[in-house]
């Protein structure tokens, strides 16, 4: 019998239908003729074509998430950009700079402050906020600098001398605190996996199993080999070099992923104690040949997955309790603003020689202590939409872990480590005015509120360090604030006869929000006014749309920045100019935005 012809272009419910229709009619003409919509033919040809339809629709949108340009799901998008080379950063922390005041009490022979009452305030002391979150001393404070702030704060009522002094130091903070958290681990399983309870985890620590076996965090598993600092105990060096970097073979090793849905798993390796060697490659002669009489590989014998039986995945814990250390943030929202962190929760104060000193004098001393933050706390950012993790991992893949371009330096700054706070939007400019191969980069964060803002100085300082560790030998980089122009927006429509006009209004302000809430602009990215013509004139209801305005807002609780929005309108009126070093934005979307009826 001839092969009978199929046409594979049907892929809907009416197409598929009618194709089996004429398949039927054609090829079974005397076998059943009654396709009426009330018969049983009907029913199967309906029933047929509704799983091919539904076949044809997974199978497309299996083919669409399968690609990172046309993937949609936000799981599906992560993981086609974590073969990229890109990692999902996770929570971040926020960081900052705080000022600490304690009261000091006057030396016995002078009028200046007793220095044996000077202490330092350690590393890991606990500082609130306003809003809930805690943050953590990232490095110890000595009261003993000698550019600390001191000022008279208590006086004698008779003789007019000073009792005490207030003196002002400043520390670096971070968002979180430290947790500690155990995790029960069973017989040998292959690439263990463990998912760790906190939500919002910003780094772990360390991870030591019950038997005092230490595990080490790599990039990925098959990274045998990490970076670890020595004391140096050569004392004609020591004063110039303190530790020695050394390679430090790491047989026990872990990953961090962080997931979608905000919590964190760590995972294994596949070896085990038993097969742990110290070969860089596996012989194939030890995991694939029978070497015991024949030199030859019979399908019996070949097994692939001793491939990778060995210990460059790392030793897998087995039958033992792992207790993982990690910094973590206590709210939602590290972010801080200025002046909101002004609660001592755990201080931790070092007196030298503490036993010669008064201790009625030290409780006044610590109970004295007080912070503030005198600029925001930054660093923490809002979840990534899957169309900006597109972009970051199309970035990473094409930096390759340097920067040579513009857009290199964009992608790192974009992928230094969460535990050193997080940027929201860069931009990189060459410095016309520079004699060098100058950059300046110009960027933005969020704040308490998620909007853009400017970074503190802290942050600046740790992007810096990150660049240099990827920049060409040549270049030279300043980081900069990034600016923000609040923008609003005012429309004229004409609408369809009889219609609800303050529904419609509603209707076309919803539209605007839902175009740009899902749309973040970038420094120096223009915006597009015949985009919200094409919004608006899309609302049911519309006839047409007049007019389209921008106007620069400024003042409280927008961006100080005053920007000539007229006279920075493209001469064909299409779009809005923003310069390189700033950012559009609609703070306040239901305020925002402004529209009339015709």
């Amino acid at each position: 019998m001839a092969k009978r012809p199929i046409n594979y272009t049907s892929r809907d419910f009416e197409s598929i239908k009618n194709d089996l229709e004429n398949y039927a009619k054609r090829y079974y003409p005397t076998t059943f003729k009654d396709f009426s919509e009330a018969s049983f033919g009907a029913l199967m040809l309906d029933m047929v074509a509704y799983v091919g339809d539904q076949l044809s629709f997974y199978a497309d949108f299996q083919t669409n998430e399968s690609f990172l340009d046309s993937a949609i799901r936000y799981d599906s998008v992560i993981k086609l950009s974590e073969a990229m080379g890109y990692k999902n950063p996770g929570a971040a922390k926020s960081t900052g700079q705080v000022a600490v005041y304690m009261l000091v009490p006057v030396s016995a022979n002078s009028r200046i402050p007793d220095v044996e009452y000077l202490p330092i305030m350690q590393r890991g002391s606990i500082v609130s906020g306003d809003n809930g979150a805690t943050y953590t001393l990232a490095s110890d404070i000595d009261f003993t600098d000698s550019n600390n702030e001191i000022t008279v704060a208590r006086t004698d009522a008779t003789t007019g001398n000073p009792t005490f002094f207030a003196v002002k130091a400043f520390g670096q903070v971070v968002s979180g605190q430290q947790f500690e958290e155990q995790v029960e681990v069973g017989d040998y399983q292959r690439f263990l996996t463990a998912t760790l309870s906190n939500p919002n985890i910003t780094e772990i620590l360390s991870i030591k199993d019950s038997q005092g076996n230490e595990y080490f965090e790599v990039d990925n598993l098959s990274q045998d080999v990490v970076l670890s600092q020595v004391k140096n105990v050569d004392s004609s060096t020591r004063d110039d070099a303190p530790f020695s970097m050394r390679l430090k073979p790491v047989p026990r090793r872990f990953t961090t992923i962080f997931n979608t849905d905000g919590t964190t798993t760590i995972q294994f390796g596949y070896g085990s104690e038993n097969n742990l060697t110290g070969d860089l490659i596996a012989d194939p002669s030890d995991v694939v040949l029978n070497v015991d009489s024949k030199p030859y590989v019979t399908e019996t014998t070949f097994d692939p997955t001793n491939l990778i039986r060995t210990d460059k995945f790392g030793v897998v814990p087995v039958n033992t309790t792992l207790t993982v250390v990690y910094t973590a943030n206590t709210s939602n929202v590290a972010n801080a603003a200025a002046g909101t962190i002004t609660n001592i929760v755990n201080p931790r104060i070092l007196f030298n020689n503490r036993p010669a000193l008064s201790e009625a004098v030290i409780s006044i001393i610590v109970n004295s202590i007080e912070v503030d933050n005198e600029e925001p706390i930054t660093g923490d950012t809002e979840q990534l939409l899957a169309d900006e993790i597109k972009i970051r991992a199309m970035g990473t893949y094409a930096a390759q872990n340097r920067a040579v371009t513009r857009e290199d330096y964009m992608n790192l700054a974009y992928r230094m480590p969460s535990k050193f706070g997080k940027i929201k939007r860069a931009n990189v400019v060459r410095d016309q005015n520079s004699l060098k191969r100058n950059l300046n980069m110009y960027v933005l964060s969020e704040n308490v509120l998620g909007n853009l803002s400017a970074p503190n100085s802290v942050l600046k300082e740790n992007l810096k360090v990150w660049l240099d560790n990827y920049r060409m030998i040549n270049d030279t980089i300043d980081i900069l604030d990034g600016k923000v122009i609040n923008i609003g927006i005012k429309y004229e429509i004409i609408p369809d006869m009889d219609i609800n006009r303050f529904d419609l209004l509603e209707k076309c302000n919803e539209a605007i929000q839902d175009e740009f809430l899902t749309i973040k602009f970038g420094l120096g990215e223009s915006v597009y006014i015949s985009e919200i013509y094409k919004v608006l004139n899309n609302v049911p209801g519309v006839t047409d749309t007049k007019t389209v305005e921008f106007y620069n807002i400024t003042g409280g609780l927008y961006s100080n920045f005053i920007y000539d929005v007229e006279a920075n309108i493209s001469n064909d009126g299409r779009y809005l100019r923003i310069p390189e070093d700033a950012a559009a934005e609609i703070l306040f979307p239901g305020n925002d935005i402004l529209g009339v009826i015709a």
